[in-house]
Order: C-alpha cells, then sequence, then structure tokens
C-alpha cells in the first residue's frame, strides 16, 4: 500500500489496486469520501533552505477544493504539500531553495538585481504540440486542427502515469488568478505542481495565493490543473536540476469539465498551466458556452497628440512582432503608446454595449533571442531586475546574453548547453526558444489601468501575417462579418527559422490555431456569433489587417516596421471616428478599406512614393491566385465551417472579378 502519510494524509479505503480506486472516482468527477486529513502531520509551515519559513496548510474551507487535493496527493504521493500563499517571503524561499539545488544561479545583483539564471533539460525547451491534446468526449469538438484521445483512455493512462509521481518532492497547491483578482472577466483556476520553478514562474505570470482562495470562497467555479514533472525520487535518490521525464510526455485539456492534465515536462506552456493551457485552451471553451472572447491577442493604448485615447487589441502569429507591437516607441512625434497586455486578451461586454478587454496575465514571458534596444527597447528595461531567464547564455560576469541582443558578442561565456562559447563557434549561445519571465509591473510604458477590473474598451482589432506580397499594409474589413473572414484566413510565409520549406504558407486562423480548445469552424461561428450578440453594430471594434513584412521584386523589405508601425496605428485610429465611406481617409476596395493617397502619415520617413504605392496596392491577380487556396483552408472545417464565411470568400472572388 502506498505511503500516503509522507503527504499528510491517511487512506482506510478497503484494500486492493489504489490506481483503480482512485481513477474510478477522478473519471466520474466524483470525491473520495475515505481520505481523510491526518491529525499525524498538522504542522503548517517548513524550513526551507535557511531562508524564510513556509506555509503549508490550506487557507481556505472549501470542501470541494480541499477534497480534490486530496484525491490528487493520494495519488502522487508527495512527501509534503505546500498551500501556496502568493508572498514575497514565499517566492524569496523558493529561489533560494533552488539556487540551493542547483536549479537557479543568482545574476549578479549590480548588473540584475534579485534575478535568477536558469538551464532546462534538452530534451525539455518549448511546448510540445505532438503531445498536446483536447480530450473532448467527441472528438468532432476537438476538429481538425487539435490532436484528440478518448479522455476516459487517456485519464486511465495518465492516472498510471501520476501514481507515485511526486514520491520524494514537494507538491505545491497554487491558486491563480487569471486576470486581477476580483474582477467580472476574471477567472479562478488551481494548479497542483511538484515543481518550485512553475510556482515562481506562475507568482510572475498570474495573482497567486490566498487572495485568491478569499474570492473563489465555497464555489467549485475553478479550473482543475494537475501537474507533474514525472520525475520521483527514491529514498537515497539524487535529483536533477532540471527534474522531467525525456521520455513521455502529455499537455492534455478537458474541456467539458474544465480540467488540465500535464505530466513530463516542467517547460514554460506545459507547466505554466494559467498560460496557454488555461487561458487560451480552456478558457476558448469557457468563452463560446458564456459568449465571450478568449483570444490570443496584444493589447495597446494609443493616445493622440491631442490626449484622445483608444485601445486597440492584435492578433498575430509568432515571429510577426506583437511584443514590440505591444511596447512600441512611436516615432510619431505627440503619439504615445502603452502596454495593457502583450499576449492574451479575454473581451466581455459591458454595460455601453462596447467589448472590453483585460490581460489575464499578470507578467511576460517573452522569447529572448532577437530582443535588444534596437527591436524592443523597454521590454530591455523591463528585464533590468525581478525576472527569471531560462535557456539563455550567461557572462562571465554573472549577466545574461542572447542572440542580437547587442550589436557586438561577449567575448566569452557560457552557453545554454553549459559549454565555453566564444563569437567563432556556430551553435547559438542561447536557445531560438530561450525566455524571460517578469513582472508586467516593471515595464516601463504600462498603462496606469492594466489592471482595471472592468477592463478597457477595445476600439479596433488587428489581425497580421508575414506576406511577402499580396497583402497590402493595412486594410480595414467592410463590416465585422468580413473582418471575421479576413481573421480566419491569416496566412504567414515560413522562414529559415521555421520548419518546412522557406515561403510555404502556413494558416493560422486568428493566431489561435495551437490554442483553440475546441472545432475551429465552431470558433469562426463563435465570433460571428459574437458581433451579432452587439445591442449596437456601431458599437463593435472596427478589424483591420496588417502587414509589416510585404517586399519588392528584388526581395527588399518596403516598410520600416518598428516605431514606424504608429503611422499605420495612428490611421487605424483615425478611421475608429470616420465613417468607413470617408474617402479623405479611405478607398473602398473588392479587399476591403485601403487608406487613400497621402492618409497615412509619411512626415520624415524614407519610404519612397514608388514603394508606399506597392505597400498599398491590391494585387487583383494575387488575390484571386489566392481565392482556391482560401477554399482549400475551408474545406478542413467541413460542414462546421460557417456558412457566411463561404459567402464572403464567393463575394470577394465576383467583386475581384
Amino acid at each position: 500500500m502506498p505511503n500516503l502519510i509522507r503527504a499528510g494524509l491517511t487512506e482506510t479505503y478497503a484494500g486492493g489496486d489504489i490506481t483503480a480506486f482512485i481513477f474510478t472516482h477522478l473519471t466520474k468527477g466524483t470525491h473520495l469520501t475515505h481520505i481523510t486529513p491526518s491529525s499525524a502531520k498538522v504542522s503548517h509551515e517548513t524550513q526551507l533552505g535557511g531562508k524564510g519559513r513556509l506555509r503549508l496548510g490550506p487557507a481556505t474551507t472549501n470542501t470541494r477544493l480541499l477534497k480534490w487535493v486530496e484525491e490528487v496527493a493520494a495519488l502522487m504521493q508527495p512527501d509534503a504539500i505546500h498551500w501556496c500563499d502568493g508572498s514575497t517571503e514565499e517566492y524569496n524561499a523558493l529561489c533560494h531553495e533552488m539556487v540551493q539545488a542547483g536549479t537557479f544561479i543568482r545574476l549578479n545583483d549590480e548588473k540584475r538585481p534579485n534575478s535568477f539564471f536558469c538551464r532546462s533539460d534538452p530534451a525539455d525547451v518549448a511546448r510540445v504540440e505532438q503531445c498536446t491534446y483536447i480530450c473532448a468526449k467527441s472528438s468532432a469538438d476537438a476538429g481538425p486542427t487539435n490532436n484528440w484521445t478518448d479522455p476516459v483512455e487517456m485519464k486511465a493512462k495518465l492516472t498510471k502515469l501520476y501514481t507515485g509521481s511526486m514520491r520524494g518532492r514537494v507538491m505545491y497547491v497554487i491558486p491563480y488568478s487569471m486576470g486581477p483578482v476580483g474582477s467580472p472577466i476574471a477567472k479562478i483556476g488551481v494548479e497542483i505542481s511538484d515543481s518550485a520553478y512553475v510556482v515562481v514562474n506562475m507568482h510572475i505570470m498570474t495573482r497567486v495565493g490566498t487572495k485568491v482562495l478569499d474570492v473563489l470562497g465555497d464555489s467549485s467555479d475553478f479550473v482543475r490543473g494537475i501537474h507533474s514533472v514525472g520525475a520521483p525520487l527514491e529514498e537515497a535518490q539524487a535529483d536533477s536540476p532540471w527534474p522531467c521525464n525525456a521520455k513521455e510526455k502529455y499537455i492534455c485539456h478537458f474541456p467539458e469539465t474544465r480540467e488540465i492534465w500535464s505530466y513530463g515536462s516542467g517547460y514554460g506552456g506545459n507547466a505554466l498551466l494559467g498560460k496557454k493551457c488555461h487561458a487560451l485552451r480552456i478558457a476558448s471553451v469557457q468563452a463560446r458556452d458564456e459568449g465571450w472572447l478568449a483570444e490570443h491577442m496584444l493589447i495597446l493604448k494609443l493616445t493622440s497628440p491631442a490626449g484622445q485615447v483608444k485601445y486597440i487589441a492584435g492578433a498575430f502569429p509568432s515571429a510577426c512582432g506583437k511584443t514590440n507591437l505591444a511596447m512600441l516607441d512611436p516615432t510619431l512625434a505627440g503619439w504615445k503608446v502603452e502596454t495593457i497586455g502583450d499576449d492574451i486578451a479575454w473581451m466581455k461586454y459591458g454595460a455601453d454595449g462596447r467589448l472590453y478587454a483585460i490581460n489575464p496575465e499578470a507578467g511576460f514571458f517573452g522569447v529572448a533571442p532577437g530582443t535588444s534596444y534596437a527591436s524592443n527597447p523597454n521590454a530591455m528595461k523591463t528585464v533590468t531586475r525581478n525576472a527569471i531567464f531560462t535557456n539563455c547564455a550567461i557572462t562571465l560576469d554573472e549577466d545574461v546574453w542572447w542572440e542580437e541582443m547587442t550589436k557586438t558578442a561577449p567575448a566569452q561565456l557560457v552557453d545554454w548547453t553549459r559549454r565555453l562559447w566564444d563569437p567563432k563557434v556556430r551553435r547559438k549561445a542561447a536557445h531560438p526558444n530561450a525566455r524571460f519571465t517578469v513582472p508586467a509591473r516593471q515595464c516601463p510604458v504600462i498603462a496606469p489601468e492594466w489592471e482595471d477590473p472592468k477592463g478597457v474598451p477595445i476600439s479596433a482589432i488587428l489581425f497580421g501575417g508575414r506576406r511577402a506580397g499580396i497583402v497590402p499594409l493595412v486594410v480595414e474589413s467592410l463590416s465585422w462579418q468580413h473582418g471575421v473572414f479576413l481573421g480566419s484566413i491569416m496566412a504567414s510565409e515560413t522562414t529559415a527559422a521555421a520548419a518546412g520549406a522557406v515561403g510555404a504558407l502556413r494558416r493560422d486562423p486568428m493566431a489561435m490555431l495551437p490554442f483553440c480548445g475546441y472545432h475551429m469552424g465552431d470558433y469562426f461561428a463563435h465570433w460571428l456569433k459574437v458581433g451579432q450578440s452587439a445591442k449596437d453594430q456601431d458599437c463593435l471594434p472596427r478589424i483591420f489587417y496588417v502587414n509589416w513584412f510585404r517586399r519588392s521584386a528584388e526581395g527588399k523589405y518596403l516598410w520600416p516596421g518598428y516605431g514606424e508601425n504608429s503611422r499605420v496605428l495612428k490611421w487605424v485610429f483615425e478611421r475608429c471616428d470616420a465613417p468607413k465611406t470617408n474617402d479623405k481617409l479611405a478607398a473602398k476596395t473588392p479587399i476591403g478599406y485601403l487608406p487613400s493617397k497621402g492618409a497615412i502619415d509619411r512626415a520624415g520617413l524614407s519610404v519612397s512614393d514608388g514603394d508606399m504605392a506597392e505597400l498599398e496596392r491590391m494585387d487583383r491577380e494575387g488575390w484571386l491566385a489566392e481565392v482556391p487556396l482560401i477554399r482549400d483552408h475551408f474545406a478542413k472545417f467541413g460542414d462546421r465551417l460557417p456558412a457566411k464565411l463561404t459567402e464572403e470568400l464567393n463575394a470577394l472572388e465576383q467583386r475581384l472579378k
């Protein structure tokens, strides 16, 4: 019989296979009634690493939550249970413990105060989409863009893997809020994990602790997340600085029951279950059921020289400059961009009929390579302190470095694989998916209202991709329905860093391809329904499609990008206040409203008239050639593709002809 006393629990079931016993209850959604708190282990505090005392006891009387935690502990068999309180003392103690264990290296406090460097196992460096499943009751509900496995079969498999998987480890119970605590748009989750790395990152990325339990009260309305690195420790076994399971990894979502079960990985979105797993895959299903939107979008605040403010959301696939846009440093005099969020937006209708958005996250989990004072100065200023750097390189004076961070690489450093590195070495010093985790409040351009519990009203939504041709610099949709169509056909051409042939087209509708928790045809229908449910169609955000990456026939980028994108934002801002038919700002074309000649402010911009004309040109032949490709794309969604999107495609073809 498993030693459940080590988890602070006693087990009084009648006997037999405990795995089967627990599994029958977990899969039925019922609770174990024979597992009760042990009076043998009532200590609520423990000393960790000599740096403060960590509270172990639950600060809640929520019976459903307590029973669930007991069930998981009985299965996982940890040495101890720690209920996270979200305090600074807790964060500091766990960071100190990881320094002592060799997981963290404390960086030079003079260069980067209260910051840490970390290396993962080389077998655990990124999201594992091939091991990510939407375990809906029906495979049809998961759709053609998701991996699916029967939920009962998957839970049976994972229950076996989970049995004893936390032996020798602490089981952390992490109550968290996605969004400002108590916001009507926010949602609560509880993640159970055996990784201190996960706890400290969740401290940064979400709102963690007792205050969340206070808001939850006795409610059962919380997302249940289970995470184990899948590396139990025997009595005398040495631990690894980065425990994980190199052989088996599963990141599984059960949308009907609002559960996430993750096994084998300790990295990023595989383990920080509040991020993509909850905030997008599960939340997208919640949003569908409750009539709101959970989107892979930035949110920025744009202020004109006259002091007028508009809030803009934007969906961009990877390598399209989403974080750079969220923290933009405008080149246009008098214009100001401030950050609400860089990755995820949750939007609900307010009392005035407008869509209000919150950033459900509390931090930035950004890709480090490519981030520099040239590409994103505000991100660089944000990571100067209180940050965690994973799989970057470390300098000899204990600071971090990654490719493109500086014009000149350090003469010598130690790379992410623990090998000495100098500029002559061909391999990358930092892993291409190296990350920084940092509190959003440190961003120098964070908007004062970024944590407003009621959210901010969205005036415009941008969809964007990386296209060398066809898609102009910016086009406004003809209507909400046409805007949903534009979002549904978003695409990027692969770069040399991406898998597949260079220039191959990859569709990523609304930038949600890896993150939609249900059938994408139904997702498109939900977007249409949200638009139809607006009290006033004039209150809906305007929808735009942008493309910073159009090239000349010689392959030269026609648009400088970065801070110059503020010129496009200015046009978007002005369009939001103008009638769609205002020909001083825009001209109606078969693909939507394009900027009128001279409508985009080019003062001081070194873009020639010819290049500007090409950037704003409607490529009729190119779009006609695109139509059959879009039909092929839509065919993947079968009879769940909304008829209105087919109508939009047919109408586009007729307008082009």
